[in-house]
């Protein structure tokens, strides 16, 4: 499956993590970057992680040069660049909600209509929750806050036995369209055996 095939309806159907990545770091030429994300406990306002700020020269670097460093990128570096991995402490997978801030910026010259993500999160290939949430319409050269909160799934005893036993054998596949075209696609790994905070 390629990016010029995928659309949102396939990603909303997959059963299982993909193998691979469904599309390259150069078709992102809207220069949509990530610079902050939160995720925070709904109940007591308190964050469970974050990473990543705001920089003071947000969008600067000329899309030229953005994306002649991306395409000069190793597979491997490729891969790390849009991929991340999380540890919670077991609490986590009994919360009824949190919330998720992203901060991000469009460093290109085209506006950005109908940005949206499609989140699928995985146990051992079996589907544990899917998200879809739309950001909306993106002016060119802006910085952009967005939360949505996050229904957590109500896993019975085992299954939430079975993932704090298996680090990062949870996964979660993020797909980024811009209308009906992906353009980015991160994936992330999770580990629910940290200390509690």
């Amino acid at each position: 499956m390629s990016s010029s095939s995928i659309t949102p309806e396939q990603a909303l159907a997959l059963t299982a993590p993909t193998e691979d990545f469904l599309c390259p770091l150069t078709v992102n030429t809207y220069g949509i970057e990530f610079y902050q994300f939160t995720i925070r406990d709904i109940e007591q306002n308190k964050v469970l992680f974050e990473v990543g700020q705001v920089p003071d020269d947000a969008g600067s670097e000329d899309m030229q040069d953005a994306m002649a460093r991306v395409a000069q990128l190793s597979a491997e570096e490729a891969a790390a660049v849009r991929t991340i991995r999380y540890q919670f402490a077991p609490s986590f997978l009994r919360k009824q909600a949190v919330g998720a801030k992203l901060v991000f910026g469009i460093n290109g010259d085209q506006p950005v209509p109908k940005f949206r993500m499609i989140e699928r999160h995985y146990f051992r290939n079996v589907l544990i929750k899917s998200f879809d949430f739309e950001f909306g319409f993106c002016i060119p050269h802006s910085t952009n806050t967005w939360e949505a909160i996050y229904d957590m799934p109500r896993l019975n005893p085992e299954w939430e036995e079975a993932i704090i036993a298996n680090p990062y054998e949870t996964a979660s596949d993020s797909f980024y369209f811009v209308g009906n075209k992906l353009v980015m696609h991160n994936k992330a790994f999770y580990a629910y055996d940290g200390p509690e905070p």
